[in-house]
């Protein structure tokens, strides 16, 4: 899937794992990662940990281009400061990366369009508004959904100006009704488009009215 591809951010393959809060990007990112491992070094980052809380969805962008991707596309080791969300602030300490064979980042707007030059494998996960929700609120809490709702707004405006889903590579179902082992495989589209993938696929799959199977 990755690694036939070119590395674009000096010896470093990126892939990009995007789309809405609940989706199951951070749950697909960790699969894929783990596939990778088996025969690569592979580095997950979260866009969570970038973040200044609930506001400016996209304030992660310049920070892991200064911290992580410039020292790598010359060869050099990163580093980055965690945002912590019980703190409410990016904490003192600095966390050091090395550069791996393939670098996974995994939150909103990682395959948008800011992004796409470095990109090697752009990745968007969607599954349905209801869900999505209630997959946040059980995870956060009740109190936090205002959070949740005006982030989710937040994201329709982000989604509606990017078009990120006709620009990716691979669409993921994120809430499939297709039998699948989700160890090892996913459901290639969304509602009405679908097809069955593996991990270990190179996908060539674009919303076009088709079912591929990469």
């Amino acid at each position: 899937m990755v690694l036939a591809r070119p590395a674009r951010i000096g010896a470093v393959r990126l892939v990009a794992v995007d789309g809405r809060a609940g989706s199951g990007k951070t749950t697909f990112a960790g699969r894929l990662a783990g596939e990778l491992q088996k025969s690569r070094r592979v580095t997950v980052l979260h866009t969570d940990d970038f973040l200044d809380g609930w506001s400016k969805m996209l304030i992660w962008q310049p920070r892991l281009r200064e911290w992580v991707f410039e020292p790598f596309r010359r060869g050099e080791a990163g580093a980055y400061r965690r945002y912590d969300w019980g703190l409410e602030r990016l904490v003192d300490e600095w966390t050091p990366i090395e550069p791996p064979e393939v670098l996974v980042v995994e939150g909103v707007g990682s395959a948008s369009a800011a992004m796409r030059p470095d990109l090697t494998l752009s990745v968007l996960v969607d599954a349905p508004r209801e869900l999505r929700l209630r997959r946040g609120i059980e995870r956060d809490g009740e109190a936090l959904r205002p959070e949740w709702e005006r982030w989710m707004l937040g994201e329709d405006a982000h989604f509606a100006e990017d078009a990120t889903s006709v620009a990716v590579d691979v669409l993921v179902d994120g809430a499939p009704d297709a039998a699948h082992d989700p160890e090892i495989e996913y459901i290639i589209g969304t509602t009405g488009w679908t097809a069955g993938a593996t991990l270990e696929d190179d996908p060539e799959s674009r919303l076009d009215g088709e079912e591929q199977s990469g």
